[in-house]
């Protein structure tokens, strides 16, 4: 495997792995990730088989904040992302559906909480639906309870793990 982060040449791949990761009322568009791409991809974590970078197979993404909670605003509005903030934020974690329950996913979310601490965040901050709260427990995540974001008119919880 090989993780790297994201740049605009990535924007065709990034788009064809959430499309077929999460429905299209929860799914980033194209254009979200014009945007996600040309302000932090480098809080943009991609997972390739190999070295070759010819299968991503999954990426988890999202911009640092001095905001403590994390919003539907923040989704559609890259620009928002101050690379000295306080919080990294995790908009989506994807892996394709062949390559579950293999791992993969928790690379990734191991990724992220690295990096956060070697850029001396306070931690990590994401959304998930009731099914996944035990999940992201594992890593040391912290179930906040309901969250106020209704992205994709879906009842998610806030997690947060602080360092």
């Amino acid at each position: 495997m090989y993780i790297r982060t994201a740049t605009m040449a990535d924007l065709d791949k990034v788009a064809q792995v959430e499309a077929e990761c999460f429905l299209p009322a929860e799914a980033a568009t194209k254009e979200a990730f014009v945007g996600r791409l040309q302000f932090y991809g480098d809080h943009f974590w991609l997972l390739f088989e190999d070295e070759s970078e010819a299968k991503l197979i999954g990426f988890v993404d999202g911009f640092v904040t001095n905001e403590a909670d994390l919003t539907d605003e923040m989704y559609e509005r890259a620009e928002m992302h101050d690379a000295k903030g306080a919080w990294q934020m995790i908009f989506g974690l994807n892996t394709l559906p062949a390559y579950r329950c293999k791992g993969y996913a928790g690379i990734l979310v191991e990724q992220v909480i690295k990096a956060a601490q070697e850029q001396g965040r306070k931690g990590v901050v994401l959304t998930c639906k009731d099914k996944l709260v035990h999940y992201y427990a594992k890593f040391g995540f912290k179930d906040e309870g309901i969250s106020s974001s209704t992205h994709g008119n879906v009842v998610w919880h806030q997690m947060r793990l602080v360092f």
